[in-house]
């Protein structure tokens, strides 16, 4: 570990910070352009095969960046993506991007540093950076925007320039620094750790935009939502955001371990894979059966249909969502990890007035509307497991392989679990009315 590194470990003041050198380069998980042909024929795109842990070289700072110590990071699911070099290698980003010229010519590399969740100090900051100092702790969001685009000061998800950090750009969060525009920042909460921080940014704020964002799917009290995966990531905040805003959640899962972590995150319907049978996408009538044994177990527990549904599962779901949905509610969805080709039926989407919802990230006003929540203690972070960087690729090909439930962390530069907390009584306080919902399993 360099100096930098670890007086930012040690919590050290801005003036020692800003004493000790930036290192040449860095330590990072990341994949390489001459691997991009790896899986070409291969069934099994294991990730643990693509990721690599090793040296990168540290870029300039451009003036409205700063420079940012790790400390922890978390596995989503572009990372997978990213991995497998499917449905396009990265790479294609990363060079589109730099033909922008200036400071954009820095990301097209051949390596592409992953990860699009962080937490850590702020060791460096741009001349034109006003809002953060050195020595801050902070969490890093995943939206990249241009604020000299007009759109983007509509909606940072509107803008051309809108870019998912760690994914469509270089330098991103599974490694010893990052790069980031000052934008991306929100204030770490303090009474969480550094792994629980950054567990948080990507899916808390994207599934804050597809319920209660007005740009989303604009969920009231009293609303029966449909929350498919509801064990995942993405699934396990947005129950604790249908619940914490009077909502009536209803939630699928695939084994009783996670039935029993959604029921504790406050689900009132729990509902098993295997009782609803998803069947064959592309079969209508398998479609329509489905759709109608979910929809009796709604009723049932309910007495209503779903006003909103929320799917981020894709092609294996997306037929079934669009007709259980109630005349008149909306389907949001945001992904679609088993697939982008969705076939449903549209009669139900223009004869019953249904509303379908794109939604993608959350902008800068949304992110800090997320992690106001997990600073009042109203949603708590979902971290199932927690590797090393040099185990990245096993933490990674969990997610691939849908073995994990919430969040599955990264320590970065953090060297063990359970660190940065710097409120303890907030956290004392907090845990004793809303207590953690399941333990950590911390993997070396």
């Amino acid at each position: 570990m360099d100096a930098l590194a670890a007086a930012a470990v040690r919590g050290a003041g801005a003036d020692e910070l800003l004493g000790h050198p930036v290192p040449e380069r860095f330590r990072a998980a990341h994949t390489r352009v001459e691997d991009a042909d790896m899986f070409s024929g291969v069934e099994d795109k294991d990730v643990r095969k693509s990721i690599r842990v090793g040296d990168v070289p540290m870029p300039e700072l451009a003036p409205d960046e700063v420079l940012v110590a790790l400390m922890a990071s978390s596995i989503n699911y572009n990372t997978v993506w990213s991995a497998t070099f499917d449905p396009v290698p990265t790479f294609a980003f990363l060079k589109h991007f730099g033909r922008e010229g200036g400071w954009a010519t820095r990301h097209d590399q051949p390596f592409h540093v992953l990860g699009s969740d962080a937490s850590g100090v702020v060791v460096r900051a741009g001349v034109g950076v006003r809002r953060w100092q050195v020595g801050d702790r902070v969490v890093v969001t995943p939206v990249h925007v241009d604020d000299q685009e007009p759109a983007v000061h509509g909606d940072g998800m509107i803008g051309n320039s809108q870019r998912a950090w760690g994914y469509e750009t270089n330098y991103g969060g599974l490694a010893h620094y990052a790069v980031v525009r000052a934008s991306q920042l929100v204030p770490k909460p303090p009474h969480l750790t550094w792994e629980e921080a950054a567990s948080t940014p990507v899916c808390a704020a994207t599934a804050y935009r597809m319920l209660i964002s007005e740009r989303g799917a604009r969920m009231k009290l009293g609303d029966v939502v449909l929350v498919w995966g509801a064990a995942g990531g993405l699934g396990a905040f947005g129950v604790q955001m249908v619940k914490q805003a009077g909502g009536v959640a209803v939630g699928v899962v695939g084994s009783g371990e996670k039935a029993d972590l959604v029921r504790k995150l406050g689900c009132d319907v729990v509902i098993d894979r295997s009782e609803i049978g998803l069947g064959d996408p592309g079969d209508p009538r398998a479609v329509l059966q489905a759709g109608k044994r979910i929809g009796s177990i709604i009723r049932r527990e309910t007495g209503d249909d779903p006003h909103i549904v929320f799917d981020h599962v894709g092609r294996a779901t997306f037929g079934i969502s669009m007709f259980v949905a109630r005349r008149g509610g909306a389907v949001v969805t945001c992904g679609s990890s088993t697939g982008y080709q969705h076939q449903y039926d549209n009669r139900y989407l223009w004869m019953k007035l249904k509303r379908l919802i794109g939604s993608h990230g959350a902008n800068l006003q949304e992110q800090w509307e997320s992690n106001r929540l997990f600073d009042l203690g109203l949603v708590l972070p979902v971290l199932s497991e927690v590797h090393s960087l040099d185990g990245v690729g096993d933490a990674a090909r969990l997610v691939q392989t849908n073995g994990h439930v919430g969040k599955v962390g990264v320590l970065c530069l953090a060297p063990e679990a359970g660190l940065g907390v710097s409120d303890q009584a907030k956290r004392d306080r907090l845990a004793a009315l809303r207590p953690p919902v399941l333990e950590t399993k911390v993997v070396v």
